[in-house]
């Protein structure tokens, strides 16, 4: 069994060069941006790629690789189960929807004539959204109809850019008034109010649809939960001062104990019904129980996530460390056998 693994800086790559290390699992450092990269894989059985929703060479063809790799019999991580759906809330409303998962109730529209008919006769508050980002970025509280309609009359006009300089610019202040974040970082942000990130012209702009999601009140944070390899990990993340996001507020609740065990079973009954390898799933809780927002293949985790214990399917906690990404290499190899 030889492993592949994208040469890529990041924890997922090195947690798995230094778990085959470990275990004297023999791998390959590849670069799957090479023209060859077939040819380069032919005497590996794996490949492992923690591709990104921020790199406009991953955006283009990432997941067509690696489901070309499945075709020809080869294991990969992600496989398409697990990432088709990545960075694509529209993708994940449908596909939640299908298997009857507790996803909060979703509305999208195609046209302007059949926005506009909701729009009028909706509740407010709701909870906008592009089809892409992370962090809270492009995600707003809409009030009223009106507000409703304006957002509308853009999505199908203009569109949004992709990515949101202005929400990220005022986080990183807020983050540096925190000392959460160097005043190079607020610099940065100030840099792409004029000079957009590369993957937004691969994006493009986001138009043609718009989305909403209910409001569910009274939650000062959000949970999140991680699935890998028949394991779940995670904690609950507080929302932003004056803010009702909680994604990328790098605030944090570790403590076990706070995690509802209904979220615990949601997340194993929904990552096994859809044969997901891993997954990072987003709950907010409505009256007591735990709805989903959204969902993604692979988020960025701080070591001190591996520090606080993680739950079994029959829901047994086992306190202490762990290493998860050893866990994706086991998976890998397990479905080689």
């Amino acid at each position: 069994m030889k492993i592949a693994i994208h040469n890529k800086k990041g924890m997922y790559t090195q947690g798995w060069i230094n778990y085959c290390i470990d275990n004297k699992i023999e791998y390959k450092i590849v670069n799957c941006y090479n023209n060859n990269i077939i040819e380069d894989l032919k005497d590996c059985d794996a490949l492992m790629w923690h591709h990104s929703h921020f790199n406009p060479k991953d955006i283009l063809f990432a997941k067509q690789l690696m489901y070309s790799l499945e075709v020809i019999g080869k294991k990969v991580f992600p496989d398409f189960r697990t990432s088709w759906h990545f960075d694509d809330k529209l993708g994940q409303k449908y596909l939640l929807e299908s298997i009857g998962a507790p996803l909060i109730p979703t509305h999208i529209f195609y046209s302007y004539e059949d926005a506009l008919g909701w729009i009028r006769k909706t509740e407010y508050p709701k909870v906008f959204k592009l089809r892409c980002g992370s962090a809270s970025m492009n995600i707003k509280l809409v009030k009223s109809a009106r507000h409703a309609k304006r957002l509308a009359k853009r999505s199908f006009g203009r569109g949004f850019r992709s990515y949101g300089s202005g929400f990220m610019l005022k986080d990183r202040w807020i983050k540096y008034k925190q000392g959460k974040e160097p005043l190079v970082g607020v610099l940065k942000g100030v840099v792409r109010m004029a000079i957009l990130p590369k993957f937004c012209s691969v994006k493009g702009r986001e138009v043609g649809y718009i989305y909403f999601q209910d409001f569910i009140p009274d939650n000062e944070n959000d949970i999140r939960l991680f699935f890998v390899n028949q394991r779940c990990f995670g904690k609950r993340r507080l929302v932003r001062p004056g803010d009702f996001r909680a994604s990328g507020s790098d605030t944090y609740i570790h403590e076990p104990s706070s995690i509802p065990k209904e979220a615990i079973e949601i997340v194993f009954r929904v990552a096994n019904k859809l044969k997901l390898q891993s997954a990072a799933f987003d709950f907010v809780m409505d009256k007591g129980k735990p709805l989903i927002t959204e969902i993604c293949y692979a988020s960025g985790p701080a070591p001190e996530y591996f520090d606080h214990g993680y739950w079994d399917k029959n829901i047994k906690y086992y306190p202490g460390s762990f290493n998860p990404f050893g866990w994706m290499v086991e998976d890998l190899l397990d479905k080689t056998k």
